[in-house]
């Protein structure tokens, strides 16, 4: 058979005009992946800035309570100093989070952490029950880290890889929760273990610091006009790395190279309008949707000890091991979110629906348990579910309030499950005096309640950030 001719050779191959568009062509080619890489590496630094948070944390708080203790506080003083706690997050992690927005994220995570260090080195000096209550106080204020550092990965990475990314923060942070109570165990074993063990969590909390300090900010700043146009196709992460803090960035870029030599006085009124616009917005059932949901999972966890106990007869230390390995199999669930994404087609409100639904069924399941392997199989499968549905809603949170604003959006949402944590507790008191299976029984109703909200909003959950805040 008669062999098929080549098609002709562009004619300007082999020209000099050739040469230069080549090589254009190339050098652009490299510039991407030189990007591509650098955001790669900018968002595995964040996975370890994760890790390293909550490991430090853990260290240290499952040890607090026998610590004031020893100090010589009574059971009620103790539950005052944490209530207290729980009261500055509640009301500052809004306005932290707005702060981010505005000043930028870089040195918004920079001053959290050190303040933070700050309040760990106090807990490590105190001696007495008015030093602990006082290194509370800056963790209090200043300890949202995690929720600054979400803020920045979704500044970073397209929405479409927004959850991927957000479940493998999760996943190292989890690890870092995991490993930090077996460490702070061992050094409270040591003569003033306690005290050591809160100079090392101040130690990684400098370290993280300066890991976030040398991370490559201006690498991540430039680009930004580039990608503009590129980035509205909505593309891959690799895409997205291109612009890396491209148009989310810019928005705060701009604002925090000018904001943050203003006064505070400046600042305090551009955070204050900024909750505004979120209070005046039309997200109040996203809220309402994670408070349903985060009371719901408290009440499933609320007396869990107690409770197995009551039923079943179980000890406390099977209890414990029973929700180590739910945690663990909450930073698997982390990792497997990728799979899920793409299996529904990155349709996030579909799988928060699901996860939710499966979240209801598995409480209620908790609740009718007749043997203990029915607890342990609903707590299995509750730990992947749970996991999904946190990092969904965050997702959807940001997908629907608008990216301009994350820092703002993810400190009412911390604010949000705040309150639940003030109100579970009360609830699962309340519930308890009639029999050990109501907490869990109420979690069900609250949980029914949130699914049918958002069978309610479908359309606006499904318009993928047609609501938006009212001036933006």
């Amino acid at each position: 058979m008669p062999r098929a001719a080549a098609p002709p050779a562009a004619p300007w191959r082999g020209t000099a005009v050739g040469r230069m568009e080549e090589e254009e062509e190339e050098d652009g080619g490299r510039r991407a992946d030189a990007k591509s890489a650098a955001s790669g590496r900018f968002v595995r630094c964040l996975y370890a800035v994760g890790f390293l948070d909550l490991f430090g944390v853990s260290m240290v708080v499952p040890l607090m309570n026998h610590h004031i203790k020893s100090l010589g506080a009574s059971h009620t003083v103790a539950g005052i100093i944490g209530s207290l706690y729980g009261i500055m997050q509640l009301f500052s992690s809004t306005f932290v989070g707005c702060w981010s927005d505005i000043v930028g994220r870089r040195y918004s995570l920079l001053a959290c952490i050190l303040l933070s260090a700050l309040g760990y080195f106090l807990l490590g000096i105190s001696t007495t029950v008015y030093l602990f209550a006082i290194s509370r106080v800056p963790v209090g204020i200043f300890k949202h880290t995690l929720s600054i550092s979400k803020a920045l990965l979704s500044d970073l990475v397209s929405e479409r890889d927004r959850p991927l990314v957000m479940g493998r923060f999760n996943a190292a942070s989890g690890v870092g929760f995991i490993l930090g109570p077996v460490v702070g165990g061992y050094l409270t074993e040591l003569e003033d273990g306690f005290y050591r063990t809160s100079f090392i969590c101040a130690s990684i909390f400098l370290l993280n610091a300066g890991l976030v300090w040398m991370l490559p900010w201006s690498e991540e700043n430039t680009g930004n006009v580039e990608r503009q146009q590129g980035e509205k196709e909505k593309g891959s992460f690799s895409a997205k790395a291109d612009g890396d803090l491209c148009l989310k960035s810019a928005a705060n870029g701009a604002v925090a190279n000018d904001s943050l030599f203003q006064s505070p006085w400046i600042q305090a009124a551009t955070v204050l309008k900024r909750i505004k616009e979120i209070a005046c917005s039309d997200l109040w059932d996203i809220f309402l949707v994670r408070l349903l949901m985060s009371v719901a999972i408290l009440l499933y966890y609320s007396n869990f000890s107690l409770a197995l106990e009551e039923r079943f007869g179980v000890k406390p230390l099977l209890t414990g091991y029973l929700l180590s390995y739910s945690s663990a199999l909450g930073v698997l669930a982390g990792c497997l979110l990728g799979p899920i994404t793409r299996l529904y087609q990155h349709n996030t409100y579909r799988i928060l629906l699901h996860s939710s639904t499966f979240t209801c069924t598995l409480i209620l399941l908790y609740a009718s348990a007749l043997s203990i392997w029915m607890v342990i199989l609903s707590s299995t499968f509750l730990a992947f579910s749970t996991t999904i549905g946190r990092t969904c809603i965050i997702d959807l949170e940001l997908t629907i309030g608008g990216n301009e604003a994350s820092g703002t959006l993810l400190g009412v949402g911390q604010s949000v499950t705040s309150v639940g944590r003030i109100v579970a507790p009360l609830l699962s008191g309340i519930a308890q005096e009639f029999s050990p299976c109501g907490p869990p029984s109420l979690g069900v109703a609250l949980a029914l309640v949130a699914i049918l909200i958002m069978n309610a909003n479908k359309q606006k959950y499904c318009s993928q950030g047609d609501v938006k805040l009212k001036n933006q």
